[in-house]
């Protein structure tokens, strides 16, 4: 794992010569409703009663992805920046407490970066539910983020800030925590086959990628991969919470796709991730066996200690990002690894 970059490279940001900023919406489908009642309603105060039909056409389970491109990437191909569950792609935009996120970290260090908002997430848009959505959607409380995020360990949440009690070493900016609850958003539990679609559409559209993917998004980064390898060029899996349910057979198509895996922190005081922890072990071997290139990073092994789940917001996300760049470079992706 190459060295740490230095932190005051943050200190003189140079000026971006960007090429084009853009965004589009990929996959879905059409749908049409039938049969619920119409009623009048206020658009905006001060304005007429009008009728509403709410019966019709739809377009329902698109996504949506931003991009920027740069006047002269260093990197051959684009990074598509993947979120993970409860979340949309302000995940690698800012960080809570200000800095700069992975989005122009990256674009920095001469990647052209795309973002998605996943289907039911930010800029996606929602579906009627349960006509569309089937269910109920599923909210995150604070609590919850905060122990299974391994802000702090379980048991230590207080909905009072002075009494929580954050990991000793923690890297999350604690500070900024009701700050980075007010990007949670709300998930289902039944779009997993038509958020997989989507990305393969965006992939097959606007591909090949490099894949940097979190916790939930993992899962789909391995299926864009699966379904459409020729356009993906690596996979950077940033605490996977889970993998592709399929035999050995099936994951052949990811052998010459290089992949790496990275861990953070207090994952063996937690009960969720102590067990996934194995099992992606266990996933990351099977691939290594049909013939790919797995890498693991354990940081806290590589003397990196105190990092959250959310490693892209943590104090040393900079650094990690120039970490990530240097890897790709030792995979042939980009022209040179960025210098701190």
């Amino acid at each position: 794992m190459p060295p740490l970059a230095d932190p005051g490279r943050a200190q003189a940001p140079v000026a971006l010569a960007v090429r084009r900023i853009g965004s589009a919406h990929v996959g879905g489908r059409s749908a049409s409703l039938q049969g619920l009642p119409a009623r009048q309603i206020v658009y905006s105060p001060g304005g007429p009663a009008v009728d509403l039909d709410p019966n019709g056409q739809f377009q329902i389970e698109q996504m949506y992805a931003q991009f920027v491109q740069l006047q002269k990437p260093r990197a051959h191909h684009p990074l598509l920046l993947m979120h993970g569950g409860g979340m949309c792609g302000v995940t690698y935009e800012t960080t809570p407490d200000g800095r700069s996120g992975w989005q122009e970290v990256f674009l920095r260090a001469g990647h052209d970066v795309w973002i998605a908002d996943a289907l039911e997430r930010g800029r996606a848009s929602w579906a009627r539910s349960p006509e569309f959505f089937a269910g109920e959607p599923v909210f995150r409380p604070m609590h919850e983020a905060w122990e299974l995020f391994r802000i702090g360990p379980p048991g230590s949440w207080h909905a009072h800030a002075q009494q929580r009690q954050p990991h000793a070493r923690t890297r999350f900016p604690v500070h900024a925590f009701e700050t980075f609850m007010k990007q949670a958003m709300p998930r289902w539990t039944c779009n997993d086959a038509a958020t997989a679609s989507a990305y393969g559409e965006l992939a097959r559209l606007h591909g090949p990628f490099v894949l940097i993917a979190h916790s939930q998004g993992c899962n789909f980064a391995w299926a864009m991969a699966l379904a459409h390898p020729q356009q993906v060029r690596a996979i950077v899996a940033i605490e996977p919470s889970g993998f592709p349910q399929v035999d050995d057979a099936a994951l052949a198509p990811l052998r010459g796709i290089p992949q790496l895996m990275v861990w953070g922190d207090h994952l063996d005081g937690h009960p969720l991730w102590s067990q996934l922890r194995p099992r992606l072990r266990a996933f990351a071997q099977r691939l290594r066996q049909c013939g790919a290139r797995v890498d693991d990073w354990d940081l806290p092994g590589l003397g990196v200690h105190g990092n959250s789940h959310m490693l892209m917001m943590d104090d040393n996300s900079e650094d990690l990002a120039l970490r990530i760049d240097r890897w790709l470079a030792d995979q042939g992706l980009v022209t040179q690894p960025a210098r701190p």
